[in-house]
């Protein structure tokens, strides 16, 4: 069963970056449309980007022109780095195929405060 690992967060001021990484524990990114999502609390799990195989990329309104997605192949790896970061930013982070599919990682915290 592939295992997702993610990693990165913590607590930042406003306005401040965060690079976060996932980890896969088999080749599940080579042909697998990869996704991070989050989740805030007393919230839905939402998507706020994705990325092709190929590198066509995605995002949602709300983090557009400041989050970037991006994925290692050859390191089973994807990657979000989170720019000028809000305090509505804060959430627990999951990646994950997108759709989703399978067991879901432990998330790694985001706080964005002051």
């Amino acid at each position: 069963q592939v295992q997702l690992v993610e990693s990165g967060g913590g607590l930042v001021q406003p306005g401040g970056s965060l690079r976060l990484s996932c980890a896969a524990s088999e080749s599940i990114l080579r042909s697998n449309i990869m996704a991070w999502y989050r989740q805030a609390p007393g919230k839905e799990r939402e998507l706020v980007a994705h990325i092709t195989s190929s590198g066509f990329t995605n995002y949602a309104d709300s983090v557009k022109g400041r989050f970037t997605i991006s994925r290692d192949n050859a390191r089973n790896t994807v990657y979000l780095q989170m720019n000028s970061l809000k305090p509505e930013d804060t959430a627990v982070y999951y990646c994950n195929r997108h759709p989703p599919f399978g067991p879901w990682g432990q998330g790694t915290q985001v706080t964005v405060s002051s």
